[in-house]
């Protein structure tokens, strides 16, 4: 790609305490993962998680303030309290220092995080946030924050006829999958395990194409194959890509994107297979995410029947 890729930052005079709580819990994360095979680099990210969180609590401010070019494409429309509450969540469970829970409590009542949230996103992280809190608190608020949660998801949107919980219309998929990832685990910790199970599972094998087709590159009957993605859509080397061409040409991507999630369908399940519908058919990190999640749960929770 030959175009012009600028590159942004927060810093101590330009912060931004979204992207600051959220990198401080996925090296936490991390943290968790590394610790048994390689503690050295354990220690280190979580080192730097610690130091991340501590900064975008102590230097609070919109991300999309210091980094105006986003708000067009990025806006932060949850604010910084989710983002906050969620690193604060999984450096407790990287360390168990009750420092962190503490300050994941302080945070669920300064931001009122108990308002039901739109979507389960890379914005919106109340719904993970409610579910991390069941996982390491007893107090039954939390607990009971994730019932009406899930449950607000499952009754109060509406489904396409195929039955595809119809959350938002960029990437239904998308949203669709992250919300099924969070009722599997919810099934996982024995919260209405049979209801959250099956229909987890339900929204999964939508997209695999129980219904209508798959909607994962790749995989199942009539899967999409011009997806919006610029590198797929490019012919093989040393042919240059003339970006006109990979957006408009009428075949199928030069180059297969395998398991990527595309982006689902509208509220009537109507989809075409068009890569110049970015809407519908993009693809993304975000929107593989929970979906992989989603898959790695219905896989565990099969193993353990």
């Amino acid at each position: 790609m030959t175009m012009e890729r600028p590159s942004y930052k927060i810093d101590f005079d330009n912060p931004g305490s979204e992207l600051a709580g959220e990198a401080a819990a996925a090296l936490a994360a991390a943290s968790i993962v590394f610790q048994d095979v390689d503690p050295d680099y354990s220690a280190e990210v979580l080192a730097a998680a610690k130091e991340l969180y501590t900064f975008g609590d102590e230097r609070r401010e919109y991300y999309h303030v210091s980094i105006p070019e986003v708000q067009d494409f990025y806006k932060s429309w949850s604010g910084y309290g989710d983002e906050l509450c969620w690193g604060a969540l999984w450096l407790y469970r990287a360390t168990g220092d009750d420092f962190y829970l503490t300050r994941a409590r302080d945070h669920w009542v300064e931001f009122n995080l108990t308002e039901m949230p739109r979507e389960f996103s890379w914005d919106y992280k109340m719904l993970g946030v409610y579910a991390l809190f069941t996982m390491l608190d007893d107090d039954q608020l939390y607990h009971d924050t994730l019932v009406e949660g899930l449950s607000h998801f499952q009754n109060n949107f509406p489904y396409t006829p195929g039955g595809l919980v119809y959350i938002q219309y960029w990437g239904s998929n998308r949203h669709s999958a992250s919300v099924a990832y969070i009722a599997l685990l919810a099934a996982k910790l024995g919260i209405d395990t049979e209801v959250n199970q099956e229909w987890g599972a339900g929204q999964i094998d939508y997209m695999l194409g129980s219904t209508l087709h798959s909607f994962v590159v790749g995989y199942g009957e009539n899967a999409p194959e011009r997806v919006h993605h610029a590198a797929a859509s490019c012919p093989d080397l040393p042919e240059v890509c003339d970006p006109e061409w990979a957006l408009t040409q009428s075949g199928p991507n030069p180059q297969t994107v395998w398991g990527a999630l595309a982006g689902g369908p509208d509220e009537n399940d109507v989809f075409v297979d068009d890569r110049e519908d970015y809407v519908h058919n993009e693809i993304a990190l975000d929107y593989n995410a929970g979906y992989t999640a989603a898959l790695a749960a219905m896989i565990e929770l099969h193993t353990q029947e």
